[in-house]
C-alpha cells in the first residue's frame, strides 16, 4: 500500500496520511517506497547539504526543509559540532545519540559515568568525565569551538563550561529549546503525562516503525527492541517524543499530536503544587498545532481538569464525552481513552493471560471491536496500549480502514516487551524471583506493586524502595506510607539525593518507620541487602522488588 507524497509547494502544511482503499492479500501490504533525494536546509543558521535515500510512510513524502541527515557544512565541509552538558542523563543522552545518527560531532561531559554514556561512546562521542572549560576545546588552544551547547535542565547556570562558552559567544542551549528546534518541521507526536511516558513514548514508536512508517523517536529509557537504545533515526514526517514537563522542557514543542496519560503533582522542586503542575500542561495543550490531536485518558482526574468546564461536568457525570476527532475551540481535535466506558474508547474484561500480561476487549464508542493480548502485565499498561492505539487511529484519520488497522496493531502491541526498569525481570535466587523497577512515585510504587500481586497472587511479596529526592520524600511521606500495602515486606534504603542537599532533615528510616500493613525495615545500602536478604536464609521469601536508583542518571 503506497502512501501519495507531499507535494513540495505545501510543504509546510501538516496533513494527515491519506491511505489507499486498495484490497491486499494477508502479510503482503506494502506501506513505504524510496526515493533517492537531495537537497539544502538551514540547520540553525548554517546551510548544509543532505544527500541520501528517503521512504514515504504512513504520514507522507519527507518534505525538503527535513534535516534528518547532516553529512557536511557549505564550505567548510566540517561536521557541526554539538556539545551536551549533562549528557549522562536519560534525557540529554537521547538528543545526543539522535545528533550522532544524523552525521553531527558529538561531545559531551557529566560527573559520574552512566550506563546511557556506553553507547554514545561506542556510537563515536567524546565524553569526559567533570566540567571544564578544557572539554569544549577540540584544540588545545581553543581555535576550535562547539557550533552550539545544549544543557540539561540539572546543570547550574554557574557551570564553568556554559559561562565559558558565552564569553566567547557560542550559542548555549537549554533541552526544552533544543527539542523545540530540532522537532519543529515534523508532525510532533508529543507524549506527555506524569507517569507512563517511557513506555506510551515506546510502545507508540515501536508499533509505528513495525508498521512500516520510518519515524524518528526520542524515549528517556532504554528500549530493547530499539536499535539506538533510547532512539529511533528515520526520515519520515511523524517524530514520536516522550515530552517532559520537568523545568517547563515540553514547553518549547509545537506539537501535532498531544498525549497526556494523567497529571499529579510529582516535580515538588519545580511546581509547588498540583494547580501548578496543571496550569503548565493548560499551557503545553495551548501549543497543539491547528487541526491537531489531543489524546487524554478520561479515568485521570488531573488530566480530566485539563479540558474546560463544559468537558469536566460531561465527565463527573459518566455520560459519553464529545465523539472523536471533533474540533475544540482551540482548534484541535479531542479523544479520550481508559476504563471507564464514559470515554471515548475504552478497555472492558481485562484479564490475565498465558504470557503474563494482560487481554482485554477494545470498544469504541461503547461497541466492542477486538480483542488486544499484551505481554506486559497491569492496568496501567492497558491504558498505556490505548493510548497508542488511539494515537495510531488518529493518524490513519480514515474510519474506513479501523479494522485493518486494528488488525496489525494488535499484532505489534502483543509483540512489545516494554522498557527497561519498568517491571522487568533481572534472575531468580534462592527461587526469588527479582524483579526491577523504576517507581518513584506513591502512584507508580502502588501500580507496580498491585501488578506483582496480579503476576504472583500466591507467595510472599518483599519490596525494597530507595526514595527519589528528599524533596519528593518530604512531599508524599503519608502517600508513600500507603502504597506498600499490598507487600508482605518491606526494605526502605537511604534516600537517592540526585542534585538535592537534605534542608528537609528527613531519610529513608522515616519512611520505614510510617509504613502502614506490612512489616517494614530500614537498611541504608545494597550491600546491606544483599547481606541481610540473600546470604541469610530467609524463608518464605517468593517474590521481590527492587526500586533502586543505582545507575539511574537524571
Amino acid at each position: 500500500m503506497e502512501c501519495p507524497t507531499t507535494p513540495a509547494s505545501h510543504s509546510h502544511r501538516l496533513l494527515s496520511p491519506v491511505v489507499s482503499h486498495q484490497k491486499h492479500k494477508p502479510c503482503q501490504i506494502k506501506l513505504c517506497t524510496k526515493t533517492h533525494f537531495e537537497s539544502n536546509v538551514d540547520f540553525f543558521g548554517i546551510s548544509a547539504s543532505i544527500q541520501g535515500e528517503k521512504r514515504n510512510s504512513l504520514s507522507g513524502k519527507l518534505t525538503e526543509q527535513r534535516h534528518q541527515t547532516l553529512l557536511s557544512i557549505k564550505h567548510h565541509r566540517e561536521k557541526y559540532w554539538v556539545h551536551f552538558i549533562g549528557i549522562g542523563g536519560c534525557g540529554l543522552s537521547a538528543l545526543a545519540m539522535l545528533a550522532l545518527k544524523q552525521g553531527m560531532e558529538v561531545s559531551g561531559s557529566d560527573i559520574v559515568w552512566s550506563s546511557f554514556m556506553d553507547g554514545l561512546q561506542e556510537a563515536g562521542a567524546r565524553l569526559y568525565l567533570g566540567h571544564s572549560i578544557s572539554n569544549i576545546k577540540r584544540n588545545g588552544d581553543g581555535s576550535s569551538l562547539p557550533n552550539a551547547i545544549v544543557v540539561s535542565s540539572a546543570i547550574p547556570p554557574e557551570n564553568v563550561e556554559i559561562l565559558h562558552a558565552k564569553s566567547l559567544g557560542v550559542p548555549v542551549y537549554k533541552r526544552d529549546y533544543w527539542l523545540g528546534k530540532i522537532t519543529e518541521h515534523y508532525n510532533l507526536i508529543a507524549v506527555s503525562g506524569t507517569h507512563g511516558k517511557s513506555t506510551t513514548a515506546s510502545m507508540l514508536a515501536y508499533v509505528l516503525s513495525a508498521m512500516g512508517d520510518d519515524i524518528t523517536a526520542i524515549v528517556g529509557a532504554h528500549v530493547p527492541q530499539f536499535q539506538g537504545g533510547n532512539i529511533i533515526s528515520g526520515r519520515g514526517r511523524n517524530f514520536v517524543l516522550e515530552a517532559d514537563e520537568y523545568d517547563g522542557c515540553f514547553l518549547g514543542l509545537s506539537p501535532y499530536i498531544v498525549v497526556v496519560t494523567n497529571v499529579e503533582w510529582e516535580h515538588v522542586d519545580v511546581f509547588k503544587d498540583e494547580e501548578a503542575t496543571i496550569n503548565a500542561f493548560r499551557r503545553f495543550l495551548k501549543k497543539i498545532r491547528s487541526g491537531g490531536h489531543l489524546i487524554l485518558c478520561g479515568d485521570s482526574e488531573g488530566a480530566s481538569n485539563l479540558l474546560n468546564q463544559r468537558r469536566q461536568e460531561t465527565v463527573s457525570d459518566h455520560a459519553q464525552l464529545t465523539p472523536s476527532f471533533q474540533l475544540s475551540s482551540d482548534g484541535y481535535s479531542i479523544s479520550t481513552y481508559g476504563i471507564s466506558n464514559f470515554n471515548d474508547w475504552h478497555a472492558s474484561s481485562i484479564r490475565l493471560n498465558s504470557q503474563g500480561g494482560s487481554d482485554y476487549v477494545l470498544c469504541h464508542k461503547g461497541c466492542p471491536l477486538a480483542e488486544i493480548s499484551l505481554q506486559l502485565p497491569g492496568v496501567h499498561n492497558v491504558l498505556n496500549s490505548l493510548a497508542v492505539i488511539v494515537t495510531v487511529m488518529a493518524l490513519v484519520n480514515d474510519n474506513n480502514l479501523t479494522c485493518d488497522a486494528i488488525n496489525r496493531l494488535r499484532f505489534h502491541l502483543n509483540n512489545f516487551i516494554g522498557v527497561s526498569r519498568r517491571f522487568k525481570m533481572i534472575g531468580r535466587i534462592c527461587s526469588c524471583h527479582i524483579y526491577d523497577d523504576y517507581a518513584h512515585h506513591p502512584t507508580e510504587v502502588h501500580a507496580v506493586i498491585q501488578t506483582a500481586r496480579q503476576k504472583f497472587p500466591v507467595g510472599a511479596l518483599w519490596v525494597v524502595f530507595q526514595p527519589h529526592t528528599f524533596s519528593r520524600l518530604a512531599a508524599f511521606m503519608k502517600d508513600f506510607a500507603a502504597a506498600f500495602g499490598d507487600a508482605d515486606r518491606v526494605v526502605i534504603t537511604e534516600v537517592y539525593a540526585s542534585r538535592e542537599v537534605n534542608i528537609w532533615n528527613i531519610s529513608g528510616k522515616d519512611l520505614a518507620t510510617s509504613v502502614v500493613g506490612p512489616r517494614s525495615e530500614y537498611i541504608p545500602s545494597l550491600e546491606g541487602i544483599i547481606q541481610g536478604i540473600f546470604v541469610l536464609p530467609i524463608g518464605g521469601c517468593g517474590r521481590y522488588i527492587s526500586t533502586w536508583d543505582i545507575d539511574k542518571p537524571q
